[in-house]
């Protein structure tokens, strides 16, 4: 009888970072500092850094962050903002929030990111932004995407919540458009104990006025010039993330040599399997697999003990509360079939080649 091999595991990382954290924790509990304070604003530095952005605002999740980025361009009803179907429902919700419509576009069937050719068709008079998002870890083409907003003059905002780290023609991404919007939930490349996220921009306007809109709109205490939003990262999550950004570079290294391993290891199959493009370093926040039969390869995992999840099952136009906008099933066919057949393997940094090689094995047997 084999071990378990889970899908996802914190436990492992925290176990070898366990020190670090509880030392970062404890300092933080005695300067009682739980809303913003020094732990998170040391974390905004050194993210804004690490990331390659002149600035950083820290947020309480990816997708509070996500929603001021469509503030600060000031989205609201009536407008549209183009995105993909196919990603976390976040993306969406940040243009709902602010009473725009969602406008979405299918998405290229190999790397699974907004399709930079089916953009302009989509443009209309109410456009206010192009919202693409760098799935799974793998940068978009930016550089047909920011084309596009440039012609039309439509800002670009970056959803980078799983590519911490990644790499278009050797820049980072969450620099490329106005603002890149990351998410620190668990289970992200670079996660905190709870929720977390950040904005980075280069502009410092756009990064004044965030850091106004996610302490209720105050630029100084009791004066409101806009009606803000409690979406203060807390100090507690600012510094675990500051101990665990010490150890990202080397954490992402880990990634990319799995994923390694499962290209070796699955290249005989009959999978599509995920490629870089020439262009692209991703972050490989997950490695996804195709195949026509993935329910009965996820039933198959499971029978071994080996962990595995569906990302996503229902594109986003097809999801009961976006009836309203009108889509149909076969709107967005890439999107679609990806939908039918993606799954992904097991996959985090302290995942063993051994472990990975038993992955391999299993999906051989059931496929060839």
């Amino acid at each position: 009888m084999h071990d378990n091999i889970p899908y996802f595991s914190l436990s492992q990382q925290h176990s070898s970072l366990k020190k670090e954290l509880l030392a970062a924790l404890e300092k933080t509990l005695d300067q009682a500092s739980f809303c913003l304070g020094p732990e998170v604003e040391a974390f905004e530095r050194d993210f804004a850094q690490w990331s390659e952005s002149k600035y950083c605002v820290a947020f309480n999740s990816g997708t509070s962050a996500l929603h001021i980025a469509m503030l600060l361009h000031n989205v609201g009803p009536g407008d549209e903002v183009i995105t993909t179907p196919f990603t976390f429902a976040s993306t969406s919700w940040a243009i709902s929030y602010v009473g725009a419509t969602p406008v979405y576009v299918d998405i290229e069937p190999e790397t699974y990111q907004i399709d930079p050719a089916k953009i302009e068709a989509a443009i209309t008079s109410k456009t206010k932004a192009i919202l693409p998002v760098h799935l799974y870890g793998h940068p978009c083409d930016m550089d047909a995407i920011l084309k596009i907003g440039r012609k039309h003059g439509i800002p670009v905002v970056e959803d980078a919540a799983q590519a911490h780290g990644a790499r278009y023609k050797n820049q980072a991404v969450g620099t490329l458009g106005t603002q890149g919007c990351f998410s620190f939930y668990p289970t992200k490349n670079l996660g905190a104990c709870g929720e977390g996220g950040a904005l980075t921009t280069n502009d410092e306007a756009l990064a004044k006025r965030a850091i106004a809109l996610r302490n209720h709109g105050s630029y100084q205490r009791y004066h409101y010039e806009e009606v803000g939003y409690n979406y203060r990262m807390e100090g507690m999550q600012g510094a675990v993330l500051g101990v665990k950004l010490k150890h990202l570079t080397a954490m992402t290294e880990a990634r990319r040599k799995l994923a390694g391993l499962y290209t070796e290891g699955l290249k005989e199959c009959p999978l599509v399997l995920p490629r870089e493009q020439a262009w692209a370093q991703s972050a490989w926040h997950l490695y996804v697999i195709r195949h026509p039969q993935r329910n009965a390869l996820l039933q198959h995992l499971q029978e071994n003990n080996i962990g595995s999840a569906i990302h996503y099952p229902i594109p986003l136009h097809l999801q009961k509360c976006y009836e309203p906008l009108g889509y149909k099933c076969g709107d967005f066919p890439v999107a679609e079939q990806v939908a039918k057949e993606c799954l992904a393997l097991p996959f985090f940094p302290e995942l063993t080649p051994q472990q990975v090689s038993r992955v391999c094995e299993v999906l051989k047997k059931a496929l060839i």
